[in-house]
Parts: structure tokens; sequence; C-alpha cells
């Protein structure tokens, strides 16, 4: 009884955290992060850096926490998508748990804020950025709110089986990232996964819209098929029927030309033109 006797003076102590709880606690970030992607936030921050010239010091610190945001985002986002891989690998949840992935990916939030402080620490005047607009607080805060506007959009078009129109996909994608809107799957997440998922993809999107009449996509998003009979049966009704993944590489040229033309009136930049050319989507080919 005696780890008993003075109770509240342990209790007013600040809580004892030991390395080995941390790693623990951290484990499901930490594999996820393991396994890196193409690193594109990196690339961007250290492109934007050509104009900007953060301190190494203050752009490390970015980084990090940019890093930490985006791989909890992902910890969240695989769960509510129910995926299976990521990146090529099995998801953190399946591994880990639903409840701790949870758990690991809200701290590492909490983590990226105590970032976040310590950016503000090394130049009190970041706080307020010299009185020149929002805190680097709100900036953040803001960001992560419009996160999860544009999360919660397409978990409710997904759930509800309610396709947005093309304007209302752009702007839920301009609340979350630009994913890509024309890919191959195969590789790092499984073969056409949106559709297992029953994720309103742009070009779902523009196919429903494109034939109204025609309920077949919408249907197999209800199914959310694992087997490749009807997703390849619906990649042929996006591909020849409505021209959907024509359209959208139209898009994605139109997005790529307005963009290279801003590169090149903000003076250039290399590294973002190497970007560019990183993710610039070749044209499918007639088969």
């Amino acid at each position: 009884m005696e780890k008993y006797e003075d109770i509240l003076t342990k209790l007013s102590a600040f809580p004892s955290w030991s390395p080995t709880n941390e790693s623990a606690v951290l484990e499901p970030f930490t594999y996820i992060t393991s396994n890196p992607g193409k690193e594109i936030r990196s690339q961007l921050i250290d492109a934007f850096n050509l104009w900007l010239d953060v301190p190494a010091q203050k752009l490390a610190v970015i980084s990090r926490l940019v890093n930490m945001l985006h791989a909890a985002s992902l910890l969240v986002d695989d769960i509510e998508d129910d995926s299976q891989l990521r990146r090529g690998q099995p998801v953190a949840h399946k591994i880990y748990g639903v409840p701790q992935t949870i758990n690991t990916a809200n701290y590492v939030f909490f983590l990226a804020y105590q970032e976040l402080f310590a950016l503000r620490s090394q130049d009190p005047s970041e706080s307020g950025m010299g009185g020149r607009g929002l805190g680097l607080d709100a900036i953040v805060n803001e960001e992560l709110l419009s996160l999860h506007r544009g999360q919660g959009l397409e978990l409710l078009w997904r759930d509800s089986l309610r396709c947005p129109t093309e304007e209302e996909y752009i702007s839920m994608v301009n609340n979350t990232q630009w994913p890509v809107l024309l890919q191959s799957y195969t590789k790092n997440k499984g073969f056409a996964e949106d559709l297992t998922e029953g994720k309103f993809s742009f070009p779902v999107v523009h196919s429903i819209h494109a034939d109204t009449s025609n309920r077949q996509v919408l249907n197999v998003l209800q199914k959310r098929p694992a087997t490749p009979t009807l997703k390849n049966h619906t990649i042929e009704y996006l591909r020849r029927h409505t021209k959907s993944f024509e359209y959208t590489h139209k898009v994605l040229e139109s997005l790529e030309r307005q963009t290279r033309e801003e590169i090149r009136r903000l003076g250039g930049n290399t590294k973002l033109e190497a970007i560019m050319d990183l993710l610039s989507v070749p044209k499918e080919e007639d088969s």
C-alpha cells in the first residue's frame, strides 16, 4: 500500500511516458511510413522553396508536419474505405486492428501540432504571420477542417449512392487532395479498387451523367465487386460507351497545360516542372 501514500503529490506530477510506450502507440504510423509512396509532397515543398527560400531548419519541420498529417489521414481513409492494400502492402488496420489504428491516427494529428508549436517557437513572429494574415495554427486548422469536409461528402455520396455532379466532385477534391483521375490500380492498390469501395471517382461521375438512362455503373457500385468480372465490364463500359477515360484525359491535359503556364508566368521552376513530368498521364492507346 506504500505506493498509494501521498497520492495527491503523485497525481499532480507530470505523467510519465516511456519511449517504449511511444513506440507501441505509434506502430500503425511507423508501419505506413516505412513504405513511402512517391513522396510528391516532399518534392513539392522542395520545389516551392526555390521561390520561398525558407531556412533549412524550418523547412525540415514543415516537411515533417505535412508528412505526419498526410500519413494520419491515410490511416483513417483506409478504414473508411475498407481498403485492403496501400502502396502494395496490407493496410495498417488489417494488421493492428481498427481501434488501435484510429487512436494512432488521432495521436499523430496532435503530434503534428507539437511540430507546429516547435516551428512557431523558432520565430515568435510566425504565430501572427507578421500581421499579414492568419496565424500558423489557424491555417493548419482550416486545412484540416477542409480535409474532413471533403472526406465527409465523399462518404455521404458513397453510402447514399448519390452521384455528385462534376462541379461537386471537383469542389470535394479541392477540399481533400487532387487524386490521379486516371490510373492503373493493379500495382499499388489492387485492381479497380475504387469500384470495390463504391467510390465515385471522376471517370465514374462522368459516365453516370453521360447516360442517365443506363444505371449499370450505379448498380455495380452498389454491389462493390471484389472479383474482376464486373470490374472489367464496367471499365469497358466507361471506355467504349461513355468515353469517360477519354474525357478524363482531356480534363487532365487542360489542367496540366494551365499549371505549366502558371509556373512559367511565375518565372519558371525546374523542380515543379519535373514533378509535372512525373505526374503527366499518357493518353490511352486504342485497342
